[in-house]
């Protein structure tokens, strides 16, 4: 018998995690409309003050 567990997370609207991925998904959007073969990876890291995008 094999055993898995399951997790998730769920955030409020406002959350750095979601800001982050809102910044993430609009630049991939972007790119993707100039080039739709393009490969992009795209990381958003956010916090009071401060964006890093990688």
């Amino acid at each position: 018998m094999s055993r898995f567990y399951f997790t998730s997370e769920s955030v409020s609207q406002g959350h750095p995690d979601k800001v982050s991925d809102q910044v993430s998904d609009g630049i991939l959007d972007a790119i993707l409309e100039q080039d739709p073969m393009s490969r992009v990876a795209c990381e958003t890291l956010c916090t009071t003050d401060l964006v890093v995008l990688a």
